[in-house]
């Protein structure tokens, strides 16, 4: 299986358990890696032959924007099952990382990877 990969779309919102993280919000950034066959696509050259990163792009960023996620497993979840629903991929892998996490200490960011393929 081929992959495409749209790495650290970068977007800021209110999610988080912590009520002070859903008032004062924080950035998180997402990594999209999309299971497909490219074949076609790399013999045309032809958009419609593949996925439209933009797309992909806009529609991470509206599942993002829909809703104040509680858990990073919710949002990484609702965008691997809209984007399964909405292009033809058979694999999808979510990256969701937040900087700002109140864990009582110094950490870089904290990370979901979920994996979703279509069901036969």
């Amino acid at each position: 299986m081929d992959r495409i990969r749209i790495v650290n779309m970068t977007f800021y919102g209110h999610h988080g358990v912590d009520e002070s993280e859903r008032n004062l919000g924080g950035r998180f950034a997402i990594d999209v890696e999309l299971g497909l066959d490219l074949r076609a696509a790399g013999a045309s050259d032809d958009l419609s032959k593949t996925v439209d990163y933009k797309a992909v792009y806009e529609t991470v960023r509206e599942v993002h924007n829909s809703h104040r996620y509680h858990l990073l497993e919710a949002l990484a979840h609702n965008a691997a099952e809209t984007i399964l629903a909405k292009f033809a991929v058979e694999e999808v892998t979510v990256r969701v990382r937040k900087t700002s996490v109140p864990l009582g200490g110094l950490i870089d960011h904290s990370e979901v990877e979920i994996t979703r393929r279509r069901e036969e």
